[in-house]
């Protein structure tokens, strides 16, 4: 019991110290990957980039603690990070406190839902996500996420479309207006930094290096730019007219969330006196509220649409600047006046969400970089969870939870093959949800076992889950005293590392194994494929719709079950008929049913009996075997006492064989033993066909003439 509460006790049987070291280079070997991939996934996540150092912080070490695979590294992960920000996307803006407070309460409520499973046992719940449907999602959710990261190859900001293939049009028309080629130049440079690496010795941090030459190459030559200046410095028509209209429209839309919020809590208080009235319907003050909350949403929607329209044409002004004394006067592109000379550059406005400061207008003249990351540890404090937003993130936080619990523990079991140790799903549900649940106190968003991560950590000889224990503490070192060195962090660097990280995901084999395995589960992965580029970044939809139809073809499955007529072949062994080409019996019909006989297949049984009596006309005798049978229910044997007493009425004989323990027990306590007849039930198909060869042929009127070629004769001993 102890080991089962604390399993990480088991470590350190035969620990020594040369063990210690192994996992001590290991854990900074990670660390070391792990630091710049986690601020990448965190921007992906919709969240300032050191959120990433957050979840990087608690999660590894409370994952490998109570988890149940001494290798696995636990941390942000490229699509909970892209589930995770889709998912709040409707809720919140990206980056925005409530956004983030949003993030940090899904990552408890998924490690409530993991940990929950893992405390009941229901780690097999994961397999109502079939392959096919997470190699569909899979493959998709990596396309998405590197085409995500474009925007920050190009150096330019665009707004966010309903799909992600618009966003991605528009990030390509911002691109051929204006590209900033050092940016794309620090991208494709840092992306060829890790693909050379990794061929020369793949134990080469190759992540590492290029974050820190591209810093270094970042500081040395001023690649970023930022300036704040007043509206007054800017010579260009129409701008200052345009901020402003900008700003009233958010504190408009400000305003008018504020007023919708008040009138949501009134509703609320009217539908509870309603429910205390006894009061069936809707009267007419929680009418006339609603109509009020749908009036404020219809104009927030327009104050929405003008505002992406405003802040494009802001982001798409581009400027000369002339240095003075002063600083900077900024002129529109082209009209710098005659006998001055500019800079070089090409300054553009950085436009966001909140309203622009008119003394401290930020100009960007250069690439995007991390900036500045708060120094020391997160803020502990247990998330503000209520029922509303629990019910609320409930159902993104259940295909998250089952998402990053399918890459954990597949990863888990791949080194296991490689390690021999064994691996208790319901013990690594409990890792990851306290991984989850334990890091938001800590300022973490969702996290999961991660594939390269994982790899990096066995490849270094991981022995135990000590390495991850040393993974946090470095990650905790660069928290306290190492921030300031990723100031100048190029922002497409990240995206570099990003797109590196998902290329892994891509799996075209997948779709070809799926459909060589059966052409509807190949279907359903390409549908599921399908379904989830289009609707991205409503991640969601192409996931339910693949598990939705891998359940429709599993009942479909489970309503027709295989019913198989038998013959003997040549080597005196009862198969499929059909399947075999074998000459069938004329006078007995062996049929094997495969699956359980449930409410769902029962009349399934009689109609293919029926087939059969049809096909043959001599027919006078149906052997049923039930060695395929391994359950029944109440409708699955009243089907089978009626198939009996519909044998028994047309004249014809009715047997069983093969039947197993659970079907008897059902079969004896209804009595349908009794209706069958103790006689009339065999053990084995061989016996059984023996049995009623001789009786078909003996006592009865069939004569035995012209059954000489019959297969169930054919090859049984002469005695039989």
């Amino acid at each position: 019991m102890l080991y089962y509460v604390f399993p990480f006790l088991s470590w350190f049987k035969g620990y020594d110290a040369g063990k210690f070291r192994i996992d001590l280079l290991a854990g900074i070997t990670v660390a070391l990957v792990l630091i710049p991939q986690s601020m990448a996934y965190a921007q992906l996540a919709g969240l300032p980039a050191y959120y990433g150092l957050y979840a990087a912080f608690l999660p590894p070490m409370v994952a490998a603690l109570f988890g149940s695979s001494r290798q696995l590294a636990t941390g942000p992960v490229a699509v909970v990070s892209l589930m995770s920000a889709a998912s709040l996307a409707p809720l919140a803006t990206a980056g925005s406190t409530e956004f983030i407070a949003y993030s940090i309460v899904l990552a408890f409520t998924v490690g409530v839902f993991q940990f929950s499973l893992g405390v009941l046992r229901l780690g097999l719940v994961v397999n109502f996500l079939s392959h096919p449907v997470v190699n569909g999602f899979t493959n998709a959710a990596a396309i998405i996420i590197a085409t995500s990261q474009l925007s920050k190859f190009f150096g330019v900001d665009v707004n966010e479309a309903t799909h992600h293939y618009e966003t991605m049009i528009r990030v390509c028309r911002a691109a051929l207006d204006y590209t900033h080629v050092p940016t794309l130049c620090y991208g494709i440079g840092a992306v060829l930094i890790m693909v050379v690496l990794r061929k020369i010795d793949r134990r080469i941090p190759n992540v590492l290096v290029a974050v820190v030459v591209t810093t270094l190459l970042s500081y040395f030559t001023g690649f970023n730019k930022d300036v704040q200046v007043d509206i007054s410095a800017f010579n260009a028509a129409g701008l200052k007219e345009k901020v402003d209209q900008f700003n009233s429209i958010i504190e408009t839309t400000k305003s008018l969330g504020v007023e919708r919020k008040t009138l949501g809590g009134k509703i609320d208080e009217e539908v509870a006196a309603q429910k205390g009235r006894g009061h069936g319907g809707k009267s007419i003050e929680l009418i006339t509220l609603e109509s009020q909350v749908q009036i404020l949403t219809a104009k927030m929607d327009e104050q929405k649409e003008h505002f992406n329209t405003l802040r494009a044409d802001l982001r798409l002004m581009k400027f000369e600047g002339v240095k003075n004394d002063k600083g900077y006067t900024f002129f529109s592109k082209g009209s710098v006046p005659a006998g001055t000379s500019s800079d070089g550059n090409v300054w553009r406005l950085k436009v966001g969400n909140s309203p622009l400061t008119l003394a401290k207008m930020k100009v960007v003249g250069g690439g995007a970089v991390v900036g500045q990351i708060p120094k020391g540890l997160p803020a502990f404090t247990v998330p503000a969870l209520s029922v509303k937003s629990f019910f609320k993130l409930l159902p993104t936080a259940v295909i998250i939870s089952l998402l990053g619990f399918m890459e954990a523990i597949a990863i888990a079991k791949a080194m296991a093959a490689k390690t021999g140790q064994k691996i208790d799903p319901n013990q690594e549900l409990i890792g990851q949800g306290l991984a989850n649940m334990i890091g938001s106190v800590g300022s973490s968003y969702s996290v999961s076992g991660s594939f390269s991560r994982s790899a990096v950590n066995l490849q270094a000889g991981a022995v135990s889950g000590i390495s991850s224990v040393v993974t946090s503490f470095v990650v905790v070192l660069t928290l306290l005293f190492f921030t300031p060195l990723l100031y100048h962090l190029p922002q497409a660097v990240l995206a570099a590392i990003i797109m590196m990280a998902v290329i892994g995901l891509i799996n075209i084999k997948g779709f070809q194994h799926a459909w060589k395995a059966q052409w509807y589960d190949g279907a359903i992965s390409i549908l599921s494929f399908m379904i989830t580029l289009y609707f991205a970044p409503h991640l969601d939809k192409g996931i339910m719709v693949g598990v939705v139809l891998s359940m429709s073809v599993f009942l479909y499955k489970s309503m027709r079950p295989v019913v198989a007529s038998l013959s003997l072949n040549e080597e005196n062994v009862l198969t499929c008929a059909e399947h075999y080409r074998l000459k069938g019996c004329r006078h007995i019909a062996v049929v094997r049913f495969d699956g359980a006989l449930f409410f769902a297949n029962a009349s399934y049984l009689d109609e293919q009996v029926l087939k059969f009596r049809t096909d043959r006309p001599d027919l006078r005798y149906v052997l049923l075997d039930a060695r395929g049978i391994n359950d029944m229910d109440a409708s699955g044997e009243e089907a089978l006492a009626m198939l009996c007493k519909g044998m028994h009425s047309a004249g014809l004989g009715f047997a069983m064989c093969g039947i197993k323990g659970q079907v008897v027990a059902v079969m004896d306590r209804t009595g349908l033993t009794h209706q069958i007849g103790r006689e009339n039930i065999y053990a084995d198909s061989k016996s059984a066909v023996a049995a009623i060869t001789k009786k078909v042929h003996e006592g009865t009127d069939l004569p035995q003439a012209g059954c000489e070629d019959c297969p169930l004769t054919k090859y049984l001993p002469s005695d039989k």
